[in-house]
């Protein structure tokens, strides 16, 4: 049985009516009895005064009305009629505007807890919670089962987490001692691609536990990095190597640092050049710092992407051409997380075609931590 006394919607709405209805109605006759004034002389003060306001108004001393019984326009009384249902008016819309703020705080409390609990499925950080103790009895319930839904939803997300990188880490070692023997076996087209298959395999397998780790530091209290200096240490390592990487502004001082983890942008950064140099031969780096964020654009020289895949190669384990091996076309894991990582970041990560050929990757990060980040 409910308790009759426990806070509800409904009284809050009642209390809410009620106190807007009398307030409203003091404040017309008020306003009305203040624009009148004092009686003339010699006329009782009752005879000068305007009935209590009520909707619609009753009449009373002194108040003519038209022949067609319709308000007073004309008359002085009319004239504080209309005053009188614009004080009203003004304070039940005040009213409503305070009710609405006050009773829809929980409602904004639940979204921003849902966007924060988007952000935290998948990495280390702890679920969102909602206050369970204030609000209203509808207010507490639905509390209590956001509560209930994000933690399940954590642990749920937690455990494929541990599962997967536990059963990758295991696979590498029964992995390793196929690949010693078959390689020990006599030389043949069967054996040297089986060595291949399980060279791919230990490759994917790779990849999902650097995904788990850079999740895992993806959580972690960002840090001040100069995106700048961090691009410019890349695009040096690769021209060492013999790639045909440029930067553009390389002599620009001006820093351009965002909140991250420097690993998690790292590989953002690395992924998209070893893109660029595989897929088109050579990258051209652009950084640029706008207003409240920074741009990187990668542009290659390869044959692109057809427009109707340029959102599905940021799938997991997506490849444009099948054809090619993992050596050749990767394990399609790298778009993945470089727009996961990105994301995390509160950043966006976008891919089009080049007018004059070729692809162009688009990096945005923000300047300064975002609230939707999962960097926070």
């Amino acid at each position: 049985m409910k308790n009759p006394l426990e806070d509800t919607l409904f009284k809050r709405l009642f209390l809410l009516m009620w106190v807007a209805l009398v307030v409203s109605h003091l404040a017309g006759f008020l306003s009305v009895q203040e624009l009148m004034g004092p009686p003339p002389d010699g006329m009782p003060h009752e005879a000068g005064m305007p009935p209590m306001p009520s909707l619609p108004p009753m009449g009373g001393p002194g108040m003519d009305r038209p022949p067609d019984g319709g308000p007073p326009d004309d008359s002085p009384l009319g004239r504080w009629l209309w005053i009188d249902y614009l004080v009203r008016g003004l304070v039940i819309g005040g009213a409503a505007w305070i009710g609405a703020r006050w009773l829809s705080t929980p409602m904004r409390q639940l979204a921003d807890a849902s966007r924060a609990l988007a952000q935290a499925m998948g990495s280390q950080r702890p679920a969102p919670t909602l206050d369970e103790t204030q609000g209203t009895l509808e207010v507490r319930r639905t509390a209590e089962v956001f509560n209930a839904m994000s933690r399940r939803l954590h642990e749920q997300f937690s455990a494929q987490a541990l599962l997967m990188a536990a059963i990758s880490h295991d696979l590498r070692t029964p992995l390793s001692r196929l690949r010693l023997r078959l390689e020990h076996m006599e030389p043949n087209a069967h054996t040297e691609r089986s060595i291949n298959d399980v060279r791919e395999m230990d490759q994917l397998i790779a990849s999902v536990l650097e995904m788990m780790q850079l999740n895992h530091e993806a959580a972690a209290e960002p840090q001040r990095v100069d995106l700048r200096a961090l691009v410019q240490s890349l695009a040096d390592d690769l021209a060492e190597q013999g790639h045909a990487v440029t930067l553009q502004n390389a002599e620009a001082t001006e820093p351009a640092v965002v909140p991250g983890q420097p690993a998690a942008l790292n590989r953002v950064v690395a992924n998209l050049l070893s893109n660029a140099i595989r897929h088109g031969g050579s990258a051209d780096i652009s950084v640029q710092v706008q207003a409240d964020r920074v741009q990187l654009l990668i542009d290659d020289r390869g044959p692109g992407i057809p427009a109707d895949q340029l959102e599905s190669v940021f799938q997991p384990f997506y490849r444009v051409d099948t054809s090619r091996s993992k050596q050749t076309g990767g394990t399609g894991l790298g778009l993945y997380i470089a727009r996961d990582l990105a994301r995390r970041h509160g950043g966006q990560l976008t891919l089009a075609n080049r007018k004059g050929g070729g692809l162009r990757a688009e990096l945005l990060l923000p300047l300064k931590e975002s609230a939707g980040s999962g960097v926070a």
